[in-house]
């Protein structure tokens, strides 16, 4: 009976689409149980995963499809929850907001998505930029470019000065009075206003920048920038408009305020204590590590004139401490969800981040899982994202080796399939 059902839903499939594509796997990690499974058939018809067979399984029907991936460990498309898709990081990005219009930032946007999806990630989550970054979402989801499924907050929140203000640095002249409308935040009032902004420009999510931040042109790299009660009031905002809330945090009593005040997760977490790591567990709040992006603003930090000079010391403070955080809040049991920070550093060298994780303690396939059905959860797609499943969406990526066995396999994605559409073979 079971086999005759499968037939139907493959007749009706083909009907349906007109092409199946049979995946023939020689190593399948399930996410789930954090298994690592031996010769497996993935069908994928349309957008979407039909089923998982045992073995090799043959095409139904002479017009489908098979890619051989017998001698590639097999998994869900990655997501990263921390990245800057409208930028690289360079020596010019503080002179480029000068002469950059945004249709120039546009286009370089596209060849980062792409970089993105090529590398495994599948489904990113942007955490800052000009605002183009939601017109790049939406140019994705209408097929005109490739790229990665992008959640994005639009413009950051930030205080007058904060890690986010987009005057900093800026002369008199230029500096104005940026306000809610701008992401500038310094009441209950305008914390509202700004959350329901960027519900308005079509935002997914919020981000906040609760602390000081290494690379804004500023003198603080930790100190509180919001008080709890216009925290509170972005978080409760927030859940009206079917939000969750991402701090940018290193300093302690930024990420107190941020936890106490109802955000999802912590990005960087740098001076983060033993208390906080504590109410982080209470709190069901994530740590996002974006170890990758603290290497590489330490070592840029050693170029001479790669930064400014206020953003050096910074960098040489922060940058070394982020993996050790990491460890001691894994080790303390804090959830953590994969995040990197791309953009700081080159897009497509997001792998990274799974060995820096794993050289401290985290075992591969937890950090695996960190990447996938940990941001699911996160992002509310839990049903359709994260695993390799009957139902869910066909995004699919795979490896050379077992990163079980060798987690720098992570950095080269041979095989990727977003939607069911293959970009990479």
């Amino acid at each position: 009976m079971k086999s005759f059902i499968y037939v139907v839903i493959l007749l009706v499939s083909f009907l349906v689409t007109g092409q199946n594509t049979y995946l023939h796997c020689g190593k399948l990690i399930d996410t789930k149980t954090g298994d690592v499974l031996n010769d497996k058939t993935i069908v994928v018809s349309g957008k979407t995963i039909l089923s998982v067979e045992n073995g090799f399984v043959q095409p139904k029907s002479k017009e489908d499809i098979v890619i051989d991936l017998k001698s590639k460990t097999v998994m869900p498309g990655l997501i990263d929850m921390h990245v800057h898709l409208e930028f690289e990081f360079n020596p010019k990005t503080y002179s480029q907001k000068f002469t950059l219009n945004d249709a120039d930032v546009a286009f370089g946007s596209t060849k980062f998505a792409k970089s993105t999806l090529l590398s495994g990630f599948t489904t990113v989550r942007d955490l800052g930029g000009s605002g183009v970054n939601i017109a790049l979402r939406n140019a994705i989801n209408a097929g005109k470019i490739e790229g990665p499924r992008i959640y994005t907050a639009g413009k950051s929140l930030a205080t007058t000065g904060g890690h986010a203000d987009p005057t900093n640095g800026y002369k008199k002249a230029l500096i104005g009075n940026p306000g809610p409308k701008e992401g500038v935040v310094n009441s209950v009032d305008d914390a509202k206003k700004a959350v329901r902004q960027r519900y308005k420009n079509g935002a997914d999510l919020i981000k906040i920048t609760a602390t000081g931040g290494v690379l804004s042109v500023a003198k603080s790299g930790d100190n509180p920038q919001f008080t709890i009660e216009e925290i509170k009031a972005i978080c409760d905002t927030a859940k009206d408009y079917g939000f969750h809330v991402a701090a940018h945090a290193h300093g302690d009593e930024g990420m107190q305020r941020a936890i106490l005040g109802g955000v999802k997760t912590i990005e960087h977490g740098t001076y983060m204590s033993d208390e906080t790591m504590e109410l982080m567990k209470k709190h069901d709040a994530y740590l996002v590590p974006t170890i990758t992006a603290g290497k590489e603003v330490e070592s840029k930090a050693k170029v001479k004139g790669f930064y400014p000079d206020i953003v050096v010391p910074k960098a040489l403070a922060v940058g070394p401490q982020i993996q050790s955080t990491f460890e001691k809040a894994y080790k303390k049991g804090v959830g953590i969800a994969f995040g990197t920070d791309a953009g700081v550093f080159k897009h497509g060298n997001s792998g990274k981040e799974f060995g820096y994780m794993v050289e401290v303690g985290m075992p591969a396939i937890e950090a695996i899982q960190s990447a996938t059905i940990t941001n699911a959860l996160i992002l509310k797609m839990e049903n359709e994202l994260g695993q390799i499943k009957s139902g869910y969406i066909a995004d699919i990526i795979a490896v050379n080796e077992d990163p079980t066995k060798n987690i720098s396999t992570m950095e080269n994605v041979v095989f990727v399939m977003k939607d069911g559409k293959v970009y990479k073979e």
